[in-house]
């Protein structure tokens, strides 16, 4: 009798999650702010509770990449696909967006555009069970076609775009990202009353991404605290 070593189950081997994570770089962010979204970002995928939910949750592993966004043009990729398999393979991300250089600091909020360059990212990752693009920023789209623009003509119907709001001058930012940004199935926003806030928000937002939570059938709005 010939014995054959069976692989580890496809359930293990998979990808649960491609998490695409977009952070406003606009000229409406200033360089202290960009600061505390970049520390914030490194400390949010740093935080126990995160490490635990990529590395200790449902079957499967968690797909990362991540890109600055603002104008039509203006897109960087910060952090290309990385499997998430592994205690090493997280602190070798968290460095990485620990270490980041703004790539533009003079051009508009450009959503669509941004929503486009995550649909072609999306593309070529690895094939995963689930796929969400995470939006941060501070303002509404003002330059160019839009969220719903980009919704249309882009591969993005499989896709759920949640959005983290940073609460600031822009008043109509929440309501903005809450009808416009939002898509597909239980997408979710996660508010951040100021820059300061941004490190609580993104952790609370990452580990309910991670962990597929889902909070009713609708839509759901954080509000600030």
């Amino acid at each position: 009798m010939t014995l054959f070593c069976l692989p580890i189950s496809a359930a293990a081997q998979s990808c649960r999650l491609a998490l695409v994570l977009a952070v406003d770089v606009s000229s409406s962010v200033d360089q202290r702010e960009y600061d505390l979204q970049r520390v914030g970002l490194a400390a949010a995928l740093d935080a126990d509770e995160v490490r635990h939910a990529i590395l200790h949750g449902a079957p499967g592993t968690v797909a990362l990449a991540v890109y600055e966004w603002s104008g039509f043009y203006q897109h960087k990729l910060q952090l290309d696909w990385t499997i998430l398999d592994s205690e090493g393979a997280i602190t070798a991300a968290v460095a990485t967006l620990a270490d980041m250089r703004r790539s533009h600091d003079d051009f508009p909020t450009s959503m669509g555009p941004a929503l486009g360059f995550g649909a072609s990212l999306l593309q070529r990752a690895p094939r995963c069970t689930r796929k969400v693009i995470d939006v941060s920023g501070d303002g509404v789209n003002n330059y160019r076609y839009g969220p719903r623009e980009a919704y249309k003509h882009f591969p993005l119907k499989d896709v759920t775009v949640n959005g983290l709001v940073i609460l600031g001058e822009d008043a109509n930012v929440l309501a903005y990202y809450g009808t416009e940004v939002l898509h597909g199935p239980g997408a979710f926003l996660v508010v951040a009353n100021g820059f300061e806030e941004f490190r609580e928000a993104m952790t609370k937002k990452l580990y309910r991404e991670i962990n597929d939570i889902v909070l009713g059938s609708a839509p759901s709005l954080q509000e600030p605290g």
